[in-house]
C-alpha cells in the first residue's frame, strides 16, 4: 500500500499529520513527489538522486507509522493489497479491529491529525 513518504527526510506525512492541501509537491521524472515542507523540497532539489536512493526502500506500518525499510516489515495481505507492518505483533492485531479505517489512514483519505495534533504537522510551510 503506497503513502505519502517525503522523499528527503523519509518521514510519513500521515504520521506528521500532513494533509495533501498542506504538502509540498513536486513532479521529478514524470513522477509526483510529496515533501512536509519546502525546506525538504529545497534539499531534495539539490541532489535529487541521492534522497530518492535513502528513502527508496521505506514502507511505513499502517497502524504505529513506523518508517521502515521494507526488508524489516512483516507483509499482510488484506483485499488483495500488500500490506507492510513494524514487526510488534499488537500492530497487527489492532490493524484486524479496524482494517478499513487503518487502510484509508495509510492513503492519506482520513483527517488524521498525526503525532503532533493540531500543530499542523512538525514543520513550518512558506506556500
Amino acid at each position: 500500500m503506497q503513502t505519502p513518504i517525503c522523499p528527503c527526510c523519509g518521514c510519513s506525512l500521515v504520521r506528521l499529520g500532513i494533509s495533501q492541501k498542506m504538502a509540498v509537491s513536486l513532479h521529478y521524472q514524470q513522477k509526483l513527489y510529496w515533501f512536509c515542507c519546502d525546506g525538504c523540497l529545497k534539499l531534495f532539489n539539490s541532489n535529487p538522486e541521492k534522497c530518492l536512493n535513502e528513502t527508496s526502500e521505506l514502507v511505513v506500518c499502517p497502524v504505529c507509522l513506523a518508517e521502515k525499510p521494507v526488508n524489516m516489515t512483516v507483509e499482510h495481505i488484506f483485499n488483495g493489497t500488500l500490506f507492510n507492518f513494524c514487526h510488534c505483533p499488537h500492530c497487527l492485531d489492532v490493524f484486524n479491529q479496524d482494517q478499513d479505517y487503518f487502510t484509508k489512514r495509510l492513503a492519506w483519505q482520513t483527517n488524521y491529525a498525526g503525532i503532533f495534533g493540531k500543530q499542523e504537522g512538525c514543520c513550518t510551510n512558506d506556500n
